[in-house]
């Protein structure tokens, strides 16, 4: 990295600057570039919709361990309502909407409303841990291996950009992709619709 620094002239040039504004607009939005080293997947554009409610698909299987050391899979969530939620700590608007998702929880949680949250970091287990005990973030999260990651990613086709949010209904059905910022406004009207149909 030094090396390649060396003997520039201080300043920034004009690709910088649109890389930067390019950055800035995808921030606004409601989204960042998803950037996981050897993940081939493609872009999505904000708030789409994964296959269409009209044509819902099964959930691929996972079997999953959250950074308490607890097995996560699937059939757990049978009955209820998942919101499965990609995202990172140096994600901005993934940031953002955790506040709006801890409240949700809180309150919905008996009712029926699970959320799974699949960090993409790199950083070590201990450094996410932190960030989700300082968030004081309430429901489960999940940091595993590069492969297994890459496995839920290839699976779950998330898009380019984070914080993306996948929805399984209580048939174990993949219902809506939302890419960008889900807000609480968002994420319990997704859950009344999905919570009021049957088991």
């Amino acid at each position: 990295m030094k090396s390649k620094l060396a003997g520039r002239k201080p300043g920034v040039s004009l690709g910088s600057l649109l890389q930067l504004s390019i950055i800035t607009t995808f921030i606004f939005l409601g989204f960042v570039t998803l950037l996981v080293p050897g993940a081939h997947i493609s872009a999505a554009p904000a708030g789409s919709s994964a296959n269409g409610q009209g044509n819902p698909v099964m959930a691929p299987d996972f079997e999953l361990t959250d950074l308490s050391g607890k097995k996560i899979a699937l059939a757990d969530y049978k009955g209820k309502v998942l919101f499965l939620n990609f995202w990172a700590t140096w994600c901005p608007p993934c940031r953002e909407e955790i506040p709006d998702f801890i409240e949700a929880y809180k309150e919905n949680k008996d009712k029926g409303l699970e959320i799974l949250g699949v960090s993409l970091d790199t950083k070590s287990k201990d450094f996410v841990i932190a960030f989700v005990e300082k968030y004081k973030i309430n429901y489960p999260v999940v940091l595993e291996s590069k492969s297994k990651t890459q496995r839920l990613i290839d699976d779950y086709e998330p898009g380019q950009f984070i914080p993306t949010t996948i929805i399984i209904d209580k048939q174990g059905r993949v219902r809506h992709k939302q890419v960008g910022l889900m807000n609480k406004a968002t994420l319990l009207k997704y859950f009344r619709q999905y919570a009021s149909e049957p088991s």
